[in-house]
Order: C-alpha cells, then structure tokens, then sequence
C-alpha cells in the first residue's frame, strides 16, 4: 500500500467531510491552485490522478468516438416521457463511464448536459438544445434526465450532469457581452423556475453558467449562483464556468481590467470551477492572491465542492464499493441502446396534420417516390455524438416496403459554373476545383442545395464531396459533410447581374480564381486576412485571388422538375425537407427567421400539385411557420434529428406500425411578426409563449395528433395532504381511448386563476402524463400537484405567493384543445396594500415602458433608461416604472437611493401614469466616473436624493419618469 493510500482522504469508510477536510488540510496553495482549472492537474505525491471536467453529453455521449446518438433535445423533450428520459439519461452514463475506464485523464464523467435555459424564442439558434419554452415541462423531463445519468446509489454517482446555461442565454448575436434584462416576476416564474426542478427533485450536481450578463452583471458573477443555486436549493455540487468566460469578461464584456479580477470575482459570485487556459487560470489565480483579491479559504471552498463530486464518483477510492466501476466497455453502443434510440425517436414524432392520409395502407403501395434534402440524409450537430450507423428516411421505407417500388429524388439542381471569359470549373486532383478552358477537361457538376438566407451548399457529383474551404486557402471537393464550428462547405450566392453570380465563401468574402501549380484555383481574393492567416500557418498553401471572379450557374438538370415528375408517376409522395443544424441557425448565429428556405417551399408545393397524395416529414431542429403549406399538405409530420434510428422510426409513423403521439414543446407561431425583439427577455409583458400570447398560431403548445381518437371524461380536483404534508392538488380525469389503434396519448393538466392581483398566465401547465391505451381501454389518469406550483413571485413582498382565487383546472391534448375544466376554491393569501414608506426596491415595479434592470453592486438591480445604441431603445418612447395598490397616504417627500449612468439626468415623481400629474422631481446629478452598459460598477456613485411632493394628489398609482442617464436601486415615500 502506498503511503498516501492511510490518509483519512482515501478512506472510503469515511463521512465524506471528514475526507474532504483531510484533504484541503494536505495541498500546498500552488496545488490548490492547479484544481481549479477544468483541466484539473495530478498531485502524484497524494494520490490524486489528473482530471478533464467537461465534455458533451447533450443526446448521447459526444466528441469521444462512437456512441449512441439520440434525438436532439428538443425531440426528446417532445415526447413528454419522463420514464424514457431516465433510460436516455442511464445508457449516456454508462457509455460516459465505458470511454472513463478506456482513458480516465482524458475522459471525464462531469459532462455538460442538459440544456435547461427556456427557449422563449424560436429564432434562437441553440434552440436544438433545449427542451422548449415551458418551466414545468422543461424541469420535469431534464430532472428525468439528471437522475438516469447520475445513477440511483445513495453514495456513489455514475456521473455528474452539468445543467446549462444559467441563465436567460437565448440570443446568439452579441453573446459574449450583451446583457439580458430579467424583472424579478420573469426571474422567479420562469427563467429560474426550470433549474430549479434538475437541482431540487433531479440532485443535479454541477451547473454552468452563461456567456452573457444578467442584468448588467456578468454571468460568471452572478449572485443569483450563491444566493439561489447554492443557497435556497442547496445544491452540493460544484459550478463551472463556459468555455473561455474568465478571460472573456475581460475581453468582450470589459467589466474587469485583468484575468486576476476576472477570477477572483468568479471564485467570491460561487464558480468553483474555471474554463479556460490552463496557464491563464494559473496565473490569474496566483495573481489574485498575490494582490489580496482572493483568500485560500476561496480556493479551499472549490476544492470541497469540486473533490466532493470527484469523491462520489469513486476517485481516491480503493474499496471496491463502487458499483459503477465495474461498467464494461462493451456497452457502447451496445444493441439495446440502439432499441433505445429508436424508442426514443420514434415517440419524439409530432403528427402536426393528417387529412386522412396516414397512416398509410402498405398494400396499396405500389411505387412511392421518396423526395427531398433530408429525404437520404441523417445530420448531426455540433453536440453530437459519432453516429455508429445511420438509418435514413430512404433506407426506412425501403426496408419497410419492400414490395413496392421506391423512386428517389433529392429535388436539388444539379448545375455547373463557368466564368464570364468561358472558362468551365471542374474538380482537378485531390478534389481542387479548378477553372478551364471549356473543353479541356470534364466541367464539374455540382448538387445545387439552397438553404436560405443565401447560405448555399455544392457537392459534387462524382466525388459526392463537398466542396470546402480548406487551410490551403482554395476550394476541394473533400467534405463528406456539412459541419464544423466554421461552416466552410457554405457558398454566398450574391443575385445576379448579367445572368452571372458573384459567391461569397462561408464568412461573406469575394471568391476569385488563383494561380496555383500552374493552374487556376477557387480562393477567396488575397486581401482577406482571414484566409491569409490561414494559408500562411499551412503548407503548400494558395496565396490568393487577386480579384473576384463572377459566374454564370448553368441548370444542366432541374431539381424540383424531375421530384414532381417522380411524383406524379406515384401512388404516393413523401417530401422530407428541414435544416441542417450548420447552417442559418447555429451557436453563434441566430435564426434569420422561421420559413423553411424557399426552394424547399417550391419543391413541397410543386410535389403535392403533382400528386395530392404526399406526406411532408419536416426534419428540424426548431419550430417552423408553414403559412404557405399547411393548406396545402394533406400530412405534415415533424420531428427533430433524430439520430441513427431516424428513418425506421418515420416509416413506422407513416406505416401506422407505430401511432405518433409525440408534442410540441414550443409555440409554432404564423410569423416573426408575432414575436418581439430577440433581446427582450419579458414574456409576461411582451405576450410570447403560449402562456402569454393571445394571438393566433400555426400550431399550439403541447399540440400533436395520433392515430386513434381519445375522450375525456369526469374530471375531479380537489385539495388533499401529500405525502410530505403539503398541500397538494389531486386531479384525476378519466381517458378513453374510442378508437381502433393502440396509441399513448399524453395527458396535460393546465391551470388558471380566475382572478389575481397581477397578470397571470392565459394558462400554465401544472402536470402531464404519457399513457397508453388499447383501443376501447378507460384509464383514470391521476396527478399529485403541489399547490406550491400555482404560486406566482409577489414583488410587494419579495416572496412567492399562493393567492386566494377560484382557478380552472384544465385537463386537454394541448394547451389549446382543452377536454375536461373544474373549477375550484384555493384558500390563499390577499396581498395586502403596498407600503411605500418603507424602502421600496425600484426593480419591484408593477408596469414599465422603455427602462432595463442593470447592476447595482449595493444590492439587487437598479433601474435605468434604455439608451440609444442600446437594442431595445425606440426613439421618443418615454421610460418609466409604475407602482401600483399603494397604501400610503399623506407622502410629502419622495427619497431615493440613485446613481448617473453615463451622464447625469433626473426622475419624475407622477400620479397615475406616465403623463399624469407631476408631483415632484429629483435631479440626479454625475458623481464620480462615468459608467458605461456592460462594464464594472465598483467606482459608481450611488447617492440619496430627496424631492418634496403635492402630498394632495392620488398615489394609488405612483410612476417614475426617467429623464437622461438617471438610474435608481430604491426609495420610499415618507408621510
């Protein structure tokens, strides 16, 4: 036995703390020092093995080698199916542990996984990663998820989940230093809200926080870590930083001045854990001591909640206890995960419209024609992991009709280029695409892929290769996909002038032609400094165009001509179209809006008029609007990429093998019109999702047809002690399936308050079930619901608040196709009067108009104006914070906790509203250094100001005027 082995730390016998404490009391500062980057360095004198944290587990384990790939997340936040979520959630652990046993330094078993951060906004370019726009639905399922991966033992952990992003992280544009303005009722009902449920109920036990600021104050700081997280949850476990983030605070958001600050911060605001360069992290941290930011006692804190997950996942631990050590590697992607997969994908479809048309009568199949991008594809995203096989729509029909004739066409051009002087390309060796004198060589033909937005893709026809920017700096038809953090397979299209184009590479600079070993080459023109950084770091490399090169795209074959021509020869037309999940919709880029690209608009068009008898299987990683095919398309079926099994999971939908009974977890909104701002975060006052928009909408939250038709009947709530001794709402309703197929129906319970104090949701969803039911079967579906859930954020008191109110308790098949309603009394609390003489934080207002929560280092946010640069300032719109219900009488001066951002300014004090009588002004004058958005607070100003008021007027409504850069944190009103 080796020395270190007695120590009290590698006991295993012992309470966790106590090792712990033994082993803090053992490391030198410097080793401590080496801990906290996410590459966690060996302390071979004590024992301790080097570590990676990190790693991607989003739908399978990921970027390792093979596994098994599942849905996306949000296909498996479709199916509504908490128990499957838990079977997902224990093979990733299993395969996470298979590739930890092959190499434990290298691979970890603190992946980060899942994406809990709510996609209020379809346009978000991560939205595949979620699991939709509702807390409850996203709590409940990404809990399931936490406690598969995490495994059951009452010690020992399979794995850890690392949740993400904390928190309000929907906009790509701007990321790394923009701030997301959060009022406490979005706080507390929403964007905490899903976290709360993995932590509290799912024992999650690592979280990363977000790129952006909340609220003036960058993520990696934000008190809400410490003060929620780790305080009202309890979470035990340790918290990380993304990717990069301490120096980024620096670089993009410019609130510290060096790495030191930037850590020290990190370390004080909770994060245990720091992303980034090993030698920076190094550095700043020594830095941080060295100047007195940090103590070791800060060190010694991370340490403990980094080494007390390390501990529960069996390291510095010889006795043999673990049962998860034990997990071979013959598990990965062992076949029944693969049965998994398929489970999963398959009950992730979403039969959006059926006309009658499915499920299809295989005996009447003759000929079908299989048409369109996806139709022979199977993508993966950046989360993904190797697929071991691929199982496309194509191949699942073929396998499953196998006495019919299938026909095939992907509907794109297949198209060749010359330049304006004649010149043809064509694909010279080792792929290069090359320009010649027409005749000379074979032209190149191309498969033509318009993807949108002007984003295009050309693969060629006798390679099946992408054409690529390669480090070289030229074009190769080397690609056997799409993909990459830089997508270089994409082509820009600029419209054409003179029956020419001029293309465009991945990041918008001009193409041209080049010399290159004597012949001419596709390269960007030679001014760009990114691709002369990149030829200059490769060898052999291209120096460059000289000048852009226009070029006439001949149609040698039209696309969408021949898919209708296919079509009308068949009995019945399938049109998978959908995105890549590279392309106009990524991390770093946002959606541009919510069509499909248009030349897939045409293709399914012009296939339903050549056969009236097609079915539209939509592949994507987002909710689409459809205005100009749900009229159209007699069928429309949705799911996302849906991993290895994808295409023997749509056929069996469409075979009617399997009833679809997948749901959207996301409002499929008519157009982009219908939402506001990306950067404007308030869903309550904005009206977005389906719990606050009152207009219409393609397709409803929790919408999703089946096969079979189901009746609701003899709803009952009523309020009984749980098990825990707290309240809870038993619902019970009783569903019959009254059609001929077996289906699984999901079940939701919504509800409403009658009446409330505040805006409250149009409907909100308090419980949901997935059953099944034989055709005739009755099942009553019963729900245990903690009246806690039917609390909103009471910001009169700072609290969260059951109010006294007559609610509608909802049972349906989607938020919008309501069965069942009963209606009954909850005993609650009447919020009393506001007090407004007593101090009163500003960022509790009731209203507001034009005004962002930023960072107040004295405590809570304060409130300011936008300001012009800012996304969401409109020009001549006044900005104010209206309090309403006040209680105080007789007030004859107003007070004030204020500040100046930027330049100095003043606060208006009116009753009623914004134009109402004025009743007093506070100037606010500039002290100290002007402080800009984004940037640190620690030398602002903050000062109290005082203004007398027309005591005479009303205060029922009391509202604050914001004139210039006056911000404000509190006040009250004294009598």
């Amino acid at each position: 036995m080796k020395e270190y082995e007695q120590y009290p730390m590698w006991d295993a016998a012992l309470p966790l703390e106590q090792r712990l404490d033994d082993l803090i009391k053992r490391l030198t500062i410097e080793e401590k020092i080496s801990l906290i980057p996410t590459r966690e360095a060996a302390v071979p004198r004590l024992g301790i093995p080097a570590y990676n944290v990190g790693g991607e587990a989003a739908h399978g384990v990921a970027w390792k080698g093979e596994a098994t790939v599942f849905p996306q997340p949000l296909g498996l936040s479709s199916t509504w199916n908490t128990t499957l979520m838990r079977e997902i959630g224990s093979v990733i652990g299993d395969e996470a542990r298979a590739y930890h046993h092959r190499e434990p330094e290298r691979h970890g078993l603190t992946l980060w996984a899942p994406t809990v951060d709510l996609e209020r906004d379809p346009r978000w370019g991560r939205t595949e990663e979620g699991y939709g726009e509702d807390p409850v639905l996203t709590g409940e399922m990404s809990a399931a998820l936490v406690q598969g991966m995490q495994g059951n033992h009452s010690f020992y952990l399979k794995m850890v989940a690392t949740l993400k992003h904390f928190f309000a992280n929907n906009n790509e544009k701007d990321r790394l230093n923009c701030s997301s303005s959060i009022d406490p009722r979005n706080l507390r009902e929403y964007y905490l809200k899903a976290f709360e449920t993995p932590f509290v109920e799912g024992g999650a036990l690592s979280m990363m926080t977000a790129y952006n600021s909340i609220n003036g104050t960058p993520a990696i700081e934000s008190p809400y870590v410490n003060d929620v997280v780790k305080g009202e949850w309890a979470m035990p476990g340790f918290i990380v930083c993304d990717g990069g983030d301490l120096s980024q605070t620096v670089n993009y958001h410019g609130y510290h001045a060096t790495h030191a600050e930037s850590a020290a911060g990190a370390l004080k605001a909770g994060v245990d854990c720091l992303t980034d360069e090993v030698d920076l992290v190094v550095a700043a941290l020594q830095e941080a001591l060295d100047r007195d930011l940090l103590k070791e006692e800060d060190l010694d804190r991370a340490i403990r909640n980094i080494f007390g997950v390390r501990m529960r996942l069996g390291q510095l631990d010889h006795s043999g206890l673990n049962p998860y050590a034990s997990i071979p590697e013959s598990v990965l992607c062992a076949p029944e995960h693969a049965k998994l997969s398929y489970r999963a994908a398959v009950e992730s479809i979403v039969l959006l419209k059926n006309d009658g048309v499915l499920p299809l009568k295989s005996d009447a199949l003759r000929k079908v024609s299989v048409i369109g991008p996806l139709a022979d594809a199977v993508f993966t995203d950046w989360y993904s992991g190797t697929l071991p096989y691929r199982i496309t729509v194509l191949d699942g029909l073929r396998n499953r009709l196998t006495d019919a004739e299938i026909l095939y066409e992907d509907g794109n051009d297949r198209i060749s280029l010359q330049t304006q002087e004649g010149q043809v390309l064509s694909i010279g060796d080792e792929g290069t695409v090359v320009a010649v004198p027409e005749g000379s060589a074979e032209k190149a033909a191309f498969v033509h892929q318009d993807w949108g937005w002007g984003s295009h893709t050309l693969r060629s026809v006798n390679n099946n290769r992408y054409i690529t920017l390669t480090e070289q700096g030229k074009y190769q038809a080397i690609a056997p996909e799409i993909g990459g953090w830089f997508v270089k397979e994409v082509v820009q299209f600029d419209p054409e002038i003179d029956n020419s184009s001029l293309l465009r590479t991945w990041n918008g600079l001009p193409l041209g032609l080049a010399e290159y070993q004597g012949k001419h080459v596709l390269a960007p023109v030679a001014d760009s400094s990114e691709v002369g950084t990149e030829a200059s770091e490769a060898s052999n490399s291209v120096i460059g165009a000289k000048e852009p090169v226009r070029l006439v795209k001949h149609v040698d074959i039209d696309g969408i001509k021949r898919a209708a021509a296919s079509a009308k020869v068949s009995d019945l037309s399938v049109v998978v179209v959908g995105n890549s999940p590279y392309i106009n919709g990524k991390e770093e880029i946002d959606r541009p809006g919510l069509t499909l690209p248009s030349e897939q608009v045409r293709l399914v068009k012009e296939v339903c008029k050549a056969n009236p008898n097609t079915v539209v299987v939509i592949v994507g990683s987002y909710p689409f609007a459809l205005q100009e095919l749900k009229d159209i398309a007699p069928a429309i079926v949705y799911l996302t990429h849906a991993g290895q099994e994808l295409g023997h999971a749509v056929a069996d939908v469409l075979l009617g093998t399997y009833a679809p009974a997948g749901r959207l977890n996301m409002t499929w909104y008519e157009d982009e019109s219908q939402l506001p701002d990306i950067m404007d975060y308030d869903i309550i006052n904005n009206g977005t999702t389906y719990m606050y928009h009152e207009g219409s909408v393609l397709y409803p939250f929790g919408h999703g047809l089946t096969y079979s038709p189901f009746e609701y009947n003899a709803i009952d709530a009523q309020r009984i002690k749980g098990v825990s001794g707290a309240d809870v709402l038993k619902v019970e309703v009783q569903v019959r399936n009254a059609g001929e197929v077996a289906s699984d129906e999901v079940v939701q319970i919504y509800g409403r308050p009658q009446t409330s104090r505040v805006k409250r949701p149009l409907k909100q969803l308090i419980g949901f079930k997935r059953i099944h039911l034989t055709p005739g079967e009755v099942q009553t579906v019963s729900f245990e619901i903690p009246v806690q859930k039917l609390a909103f954020w009471d910001v009169t008191r700072d609290r969260y608040c059951v109010e006294t109110a007559t609610w509608s308790i909802m049972a349906g098949r989607s938020s919008e196709d309501i069965r069942q309603t009963a209606d009954m009394k909850i005993e609650g609390e009447v919020i009393p009067a506001r007090q407004l003489d007593l101090p009163t934080f500003a960022e509790n207002f009731d209203e507001y108009a034009g005004v962002l929560m930023d960072e107040c280092l004295e405590g809570r946010s304060a409130v300011r104006a936008v300001v012009p640069g800012e996304p969401l300032y409109k020009e001549d719109q006044l900005s104010w914070i209206a309090f309403l219900n006040n209680g105080t009488q007789g007030a004859h001066t107003f007070e004030a906790r204020v500040a100046a951002f930027g330049k100095g300014g003043e606060l208006q004090i009116r009753s009623g509203g914004p134009d109402g009588p004025l009743l007093g002004t506070c100037p606010v004058p500039m002290n100290g250094s002007v402080s800009t958005p984004g940037q640190d607070r620690s030398d602002m100003q903050w000062t109290t100001v005082q203004c007398p008021l027309q005591s005479e007027q009303e205060l029922e409504r009391l509202t604050i005027v914001f004139q210039g850069g006056a911000a404000i944190q509190q006040f009250r009103l004294k009598c």
